[in-house]
């Protein structure tokens, strides 16, 4: 853990008592999410990942080093960030199921700030974004209506004036063609979200941009793809499942395989595997590009020093690691996400491993701005990490899964397995939905396996700690329930 800066207007601003935070004084939010992001990115340490504008962020802000999930898909994790409750509090499990089925009248962050007189407002993909057609998003928490918000990542397909260039790619879930970056949702997107900073220059605003990507297919236009050189991509590291891992914690990674299920074995051979590990870092540095265009607008503004800028995914992602593709596990590839705030006026870079969770983000920015979040938050409030990057506020972090990764009424619901994170280790229950029995357990020793390729809960030697974290864990799924 180290700390590079912070400047005294930065922490003078931290330090303020919230309730001075009055009118005018409350800076604006800037909250800038994407989707399947893992921390995968130069300011993390990837060095062929190229990202530099999310990397400039990092320069002026504070970046997590261990920030998780509470569900490794999409709807379930955004709504857990959005009301900032876990998921068994909402009762959201899967994709289809809106949190207002069972919580009608939770507070969101972003309608919390519009009831305290923020213009609060959706650009892209925020709230979870199809097979909720009653809802298409939240309409409770804007105070204009969300805009490319709705859809799915299917018919983001290349539009232009005139002929498609061709597709020069023949590997499933990949696509490129040389066109300009708003022929794809994301890039229409960054566009969109600079004309409401312009038009919101005067106002307090609660900004939320939501890009589409790196999420499936792969299709940023080519230029992305030119910034890497294939033979520069290399291949999964530890493509095996881990030793002793239980069946139960695997999955059929549906969203990428199903491309390939006419295959003998049904998986993309070594060289598609690269191509999509290929795509994948195209998608991302295509994402990191659009979100450049809308912190320069808001340098151009002036507003940096009046806006705290929050950049965060929903979840982390598997490309052939574990033999797995896309998410829906909760190892840690799937559970840590990349997480950035960058507050008014500081200038240099904090790295911090306090462990924090997405449900942290609604208290925080609650905190920051002076408002009074709602009691029943499951997160805590990060200002004295954003202060002190040696400060602690949880012990753990939790992200669950469900089995069947994706239930549905063919497929229900049969068990969720919760995840326990600590500094050495992450522990997993795996719990019958029926009578809440334990089916199976896990446990990585992350002091000497991070990349959990050995799951150690089956040695005598670790018998006490499984029943300490056994009974930590018990305590927040207990705590959780409705």
């Amino acid at each position: 853990m180290h700390r590079l800066g912070i400047t005294i207007l930065t922490l003078l601003w931290l330090a303020l008592p919230t309730g001075r935070l009055l009118g005018a004084d409350r800076p604006n939010v800037l909250f800038i999410a994407v989707d399947d992001l893992r921390v995968e990115l130069g300011c993390y340490g990837n060095t062929l990942a190229k990202s530099p504008n999310i990397d400039r962020l990092a320069h002026r802000g504070t970046l997590f080093e261990r920030a998780y999930c509470q569900q490794a898909v999409c709807n379930p994790s955004r709504a857990s960030l959005l009301t900032g409750l876990r998921p068994d509090t909402i009762g959201v499990w899967d994709l289809p199921t809106h949190f207002r089925e069972n919580r009608p009248d939770v507070v969101t962050l972003p309608q919390l700030f519009k009831n305290n007189g923020y213009h609060a407002q959706c650009i892209g993909k925020v709230f979870h974004n199809w097979r909720q057609d009653h809802y298409r998003g939240d309409p409770a928490s804007w105070s204009v209506p969300s805009v490319m918000h709705y859809n799915n990542h299917g018919s983001d397909t290349a539009q232009v004036e005139g002929t498609v260039p061709p597709d020069t790619s023949d590997v499933p879930k990949t696509e490129i063609r040389d066109v300009p970056d708003e022929a794809y949702f994301d890039g229409r997107i960054a566009n969109l979200a600079v004309e409401a900073l312009n038009e919101l220059k005067d106002q307090t605003f609660f900004l939320a941009v939501g890009f589409w990507k790196p999420h499936s297919p792969f299709n940023a236009p080519k230029r992305y793809w030119d910034m890497y050189d294939r033979s520069d991509v290399r291949p999964p590291e530890h493509p095996e499942p881990p030793a002793d891992v239980p069946p139960i914690a695997m999955h059929d990674s549906r969203e990428m395989l199903r491309a390939f299920s006419k295959r003998p074995d049904g998986r993309p051979t070594p060289a598609e595997t690269l191509a999509l590990r290929h795509g994948y870092y195209a998608a991302t540095s295509y994402a990191d590009a659009q979100i450049g265009k809308v912190l320069n607008e808001l340098d151009r503004l002036g507003l940096r020093d009046k806006t705290i800028v929050v950049f965060w995914s929903d979840h982390g992602y598997h490309l052939g690691e574990h033999s797995l593709w896309a998410k829906t596990s909760n190892f840690e590839l799937d559970a840590r996400v990349p997480l950035i705030i960058a507050t008014p006026g500081q200038t240099e870079a904090q790295r911090t491993d306090a462990i924090v969770e997405l449900l942290d983000l609604y208290p925080t920015l609650a905190d920051l701005c002076g408002l009074d979040a709602p009691k029943e938050l499951a997160g805590e409030s990060l200002r004295r990490v954003l202060r002190d990057p040696t400060a602690t506020v949880k012990s753990a972090a939790i992200t669950q899964h469900t089995r069947p990764a994706y239930p549905s009424k063919n497929d229900p619901l049969v068990a969720v397995g919760y995840s326990y994170r600590t500094d050495d280790y992450r522990y997993t229950e795996w719990r019958s939905v029926d009578d809440g029995h334990v089916m199976a357990r896990e446990l990585y020793d992350h002091r000497h396996d991070p990349a959990e390729t050995a799951n150690v809960a089956g040695r005598a030697e670790h018998a006490e700690t499984i029943k300490d974290l056994s009974a930590q864990l018990s305590a927040v799924i207990e705590a959780s329930q409705p």
